[in-house]
């Protein structure tokens, strides 16, 4: 059966591998803020400009996503901010921002969506290592993806009655082609994992393929770490 993912944030990165395992055998829905995506549009392809920080931003991408393809099966909350939470000073508006996007964005959507998914279908939100490895300087990003992991385990009780399952991907460091670490910063990563390599964006891609898949039809409530063994 061709299924209808809904991927916020996936028209680059991590975002746009997703889209990439998911095409061409399903429809595909991508929300996208501020860069342009850079590949043709086929006929299973939707994108949709959307600042899911407003209000009401949500229910215009479930909206159109149904009027295009008439059904959505899996939802990938993907898009988020690593904007950083210096001490020394304190901006509460790009701090709301944060929480805005990688929290409060995940529920709007699901909200929105809810009464057009059936049983059989999933969430699979990307949370991060971050979520329980707190990153210096961010943290107020950190904060959020471990609510986001709370969240993904209440939704998972909420909805399973629902035979909706809601799952997350926890990356560890990612290196995708448009923002690549330099060789040093790599190195850093990559010596404190078992694997002695980073995750790659089709690895982390491949993760939220299975949890969306009736391969998974008894996970849910689940954070699947994809990390190389980082910190093992």
């Amino acid at each position: 059966m061709v299924k209808t993912v809904l991927i916020t944030g996936g028209a680059h990165g991590i975002g746009r591998a997703i889209a990439a395992v998911f095409h061409p055998d399903n429809n595909v829905a991508l929300t996208w803020c501020h860069g342009a995506p850079d590949t043709t549009v086929n006929d299973n392809q939707l994108f949709l400009q959307a600042d899911l920080t407003q209000d009401g931003s949500a229910e215009q991408v479930v909206k159109a996503t149904m009027a295009r393809f008439g059904r959505i099966d899996v939802i990938v909350n993907n898009a988020g901010s690593l904007d950083a939470s210096p001490l020394d000073t304190f901006d509460a508006a790009k701090q709301r921002a944060i929480l805005d996007l990688n929290l409060l964005a995940p529920q709007a959507l699901l909200s929105a969506a809810l009464p057009h998914l059936s049983p059989g279908a999933a969430i699979v939100s990307i949370s991060s290592i971050n979520a329980v490895l707190p990153p210096r300087g961010h943290v107020t990003y950190g904060a959020s993806k471990a609510a986001l992991n709370l969240w993904t385990r209440a939704m998972a009780k909420e909805l399973g009655p629902r035979g909706i399952r809601v799952n997350a991907v926890a990356p560890g460091a990612v290196n995708v082609p448009e923002s690549p670490r330099d060789a040093e910063l790599t190195k850093a990563f990559t010596d404190e994992t078992a694997l002695g390599r980073l995750a790659t964006a089709h690895d982390i891609a491949q993760a939220v393929a299975f949890l969306a898949s009736d391969a998974a039809s008894s996970i849910t409530g689940e954070i699947l770490t994809v990390s190389g063994g980082y910190r093992l």
